[in-house]
């Protein structure tokens, strides 16, 4: 029986990848010049801009004439946009993000007339079961999904909603190559066979690929393709809108309820949550600054700063799209990446200053701006000596007042002591404000060469072993032979096991106690700093240190008294459950054949993890590490992964590259790098007790 192909013309868009965005741009405007000329003479029915509407806005800035024309088709249904404003990592990003970044691409596709909107996520690396509902919340009632998919239908039922899975992914190139008409016949019918397996009574056919423009003879190709195929597929030029009204009846008969992060379909390249994990550090603070300015944007009501916000975003979300964050382009994009995100947290910070010196703020004034109430130890600057808290360091500078008021310009005499202090904060309630005064009491700290400890939490050394609360914490490396997409492990390696070298009392005060502890290498030594304050219920780390190695993964090591069978991690400020085989071991499992990725038993997580739901286990809490894998009894978060191509075709856990093998030297990490997290005892409630404390949303 002849099957209708629903085929819908496209271009998937990466802003920067192997290239600049500055040079993608430019390739941009040919692509999308063709296709409005196209669109005018009517030699094409519509084209999908990719579900994002960043790369329009780009073309737009540089081309501002044809605004007009682009509205009209637009309005026509002649080219669809939105709804996101750029195709961001589900993974990497909180779920603040996700929703700012529907609401900025559904607000500029609606100002161009486009209110037809698929959630469209082709190429991100497998997909959160939470962004299901977000789409919802911003009436969308659709969803097109690549990576991740296992052996599924084309049409499934995706935690309530129609979703449609690209088989054979929206790569397809065909209609491009120089070849006989009969050729390309040949190979689109072996895509359209395996496409037809998964499908019902109509197949759909993405015809693009990745900056790829449009053939100006694609119909006539499609005509002639037509008439060879005449006897089992007709392809019609369309949207993927009508294959949704087409296949209507179709989603129901297959339903899955969980993430999409299966691997043996298409790669999920998996190892790109530990690549440059610098970019994930930053990601996550200008995520929090911008949170915390916007909240205290609402709490004024100081409306006049709402267009610097979605600036901010907007530089945010660009930063956030997968080939930026995932770690996997080149230098000069990841440069500009960190060069957005300074500018990103000078606009948060400023907007905090200014609104700070309006409301007349100063180093006793506080507001916690929180969902709840606050206790705890908080840190402040100031530049004038106070009594009655403990001062824990001091730095040279201006005071932020100086720096942020129009009246005054700081000069030499101006720069002095700037002073930090700790103090205690009992029962602040959310969105009130109150003066912080020093809180004398007893304190349940304890600190010796060899351990600290209050109350609730403790770390002891014992035979050069570290344990925290019983539970052995060590650092171990181990050769990467893979690249900024996977981790390529070498089938025999153990690991080298660092040693503690020696430790040394840092901070012994009522409030906080520190130690470093310095752990030895074959290659380096690298320092972490415990600390631990009054009545905490979690022990934080700071580690620092100089990488002068290539090609290799350093990860902190958990030892539990039992087999890890499932973790609950957090995805857009929710944990959700992700179970594990203990006994998988990638290292005896990489594959052997062409177009395969090795299983895993890594998995991303947004700012931590918890190992199970009972009262009394482990859990952490990170800025930035957005990793961990599972094996028998171990946790392994990692804290440096280096390597340094983008794709590496002999990476061992991936037979097929994934992208073009341009060497990126910052892959590899030199020079000075730095991890931060805690780690508490506790259950779910405890896990959202630590992430108020280490993600405090207070002003002072």
């Amino acid at each position: 029986m002849r099957k209708e192909v629903i085929a819908y013309l496209h271009t998937h868009w990466d802003r920067e990848w192997y290239r600049e965005f500055e040079i993608f741009r430019m390739r941009l405007l040919r692509v999308f010049d063709n296709v409005l000329d196209m669109l005018s003479k009517n030699k094409i029915p519509c084209f999908y801009f990719d579900g994002q509407i960043s790369a329009l806005e780009d073309y737009l800035e540089i081309r501002p004439e044809k605004k007009e024309l682009v509205e009209t088709l637009i309005k026509h249904k002649k080219i669809f946009i939105g709804p996101f404003y750029c195709l961001i990592d589900e993974f990497l990003t909180d779920k603040t993000c996700f929703e700012k970044n529907l609401e900025l691409g559904i607000k500029y596709a609606q100002n161009f007339g486009c209110n037809d909107f698929i959630g469209y996520l082709p190429d991100t690396f497998g997909h959160s079961q939470n962004v299901v509902d977000i789409l919802r919340d911003y009436g969308i009632d659709k969803c097109i999904v690549w990576r991740g998919c296992g052996d599924f239908p084309a049409e499934f039922s995706w935690c309530g909603m129609d979703t449609v899975n690209l088989v054979r992914g929206y790569f397809n190139d065909i209609f491009s190559m120089s070849t006989a008409i009969e050729k390309k016949a040949e190979l689109l019918k072996k895509n359209l066979d395996l496409i037809s397996e998964k499908s019902k009574n109509c197949i759909l056919l993405p015809i693009g690929a990745d900056h790829l423009g449009i053939e100006n003879d694609i119909s006539e190709q499609i005509d002639s393709i037509n008439e060879i195929l005449k006897d089992e597929y007709y392809i019609k030029l369309s949207s993927p809108f009508e294959y949704f009204k087409k296949v209507e009846n179709n989603f129901k008969s297959f339903i899955w309820n969980d993430e999409l992060r299966d691997n043996s379909k298409t790669f999920t390249l998996q190892g790109c949550y530990s690549s440059r994990l610098d970019l994930k550090r930053e990601n996550i603070e200008c995520s929090y600054l911008l949170d915390l300015a916007s909240r205290f944007v609402k709490f004024e009501k100081e409306i006049k700063y709402n267009k610097l916000l979605e600036y901010g975003y907007k530089m945010l979300l660009k930063n956030q799209a997968h080939d930026s964050i995932c770690g996997c382009s080149t230098d000069d994009v990841h440069n500009e990446n960190l060069m957005r995100y300074k500018k990103i947290k000078q606009i948060a910070n400023t907007i905090i200053d200014e609104l700070k010196l309006k409301n007349n703020f100063h180093e006793k004034k506080i507001l916690n701006l929180s969902d709840k109430d606050f206790s705890g130890i908080i840190e402040f600057e100031s530049s004038k000596a106070l009594g009655g808290y403990e001062k824990i360091s001091s730095r040279k500078g201006f005071d932020w007042n100086l720096l942020t008021s129009t009246n005054r310009i700081p000069i030499t005499e101006d720069y002095t002591n700037i002073y930090t202090y700790l103090a205690e904060i009992e029962n602040l309630k959310n969105n009130e404000i109150e003066y912080l005064l020093p809180i004398v009491g007893n304190s349940d700290l304890k600190i010796t060469k060899n351990s600290i400890e209050n109350n609730q939490i403790s770390l002891k050394i014992i035979n050069n072993e570290l344990y925290i609360n019983g539970i052995n914490m060590s650092l171990v490396d181990f050769i990467d032979l893979g690249d900024s997409y996977n981790n390529g492990p070498k089938k025999d390696d153990n690991g080298n096991l660092f040693k503690i070298l020696r430790t040394k009392i840092l901070l012994n005060t009522p409030l906080r106690v520190a130690l470093r502890i310095d752990f030895e290498g074959n290659w380096d030594i690298i320092s972490a700093t415990a600390s631990l304050d009054k009545n905490s219920n979690f022990i934080k780390f700071d580690f620092n240190w100089n990488n002068s190695q290539k090609n290799h993964l350093l990860e902190v090591k958990f030892t539990l008294p039992q087999q890890i069978k499932e973790v609950f991690s957090e995805d857009m400020n929710t944990l959700i459950k992700r179970n594990f085989n203990p006994n998988y071991n990638i290292r005896e499992n990489l594959p052997d054949k062409k177009g395969l990725e090795a299983q895993t038993n890594t998995a991303p997580m947004q700012r931590g993890l918890l190992i199970d739901e009972r009262e009394n286990n482990i859990g952490i809490v990170t800025k930035g590490l957005t990793q961990y894998e599972i094996y028998k009894n171990n946790l392994y978060i990692p804290i440096l992964r280096a390597t340094g191509v983008i794709s590496n075709p002999q990476n061992p856990a991936r037979s097929t590259p994934a992208g073009p093998p341009i060497e990126v030297n910052s892959l590899q990490m030199l020079g000075d790098n730095k991890a931060e997290f805690c780690i508490f005892f506790g259950n779910q409630n405890a896990f959202f007790e630590v992430i108020n404390q280490i993600y405090n949303y207070i002003i002072l």
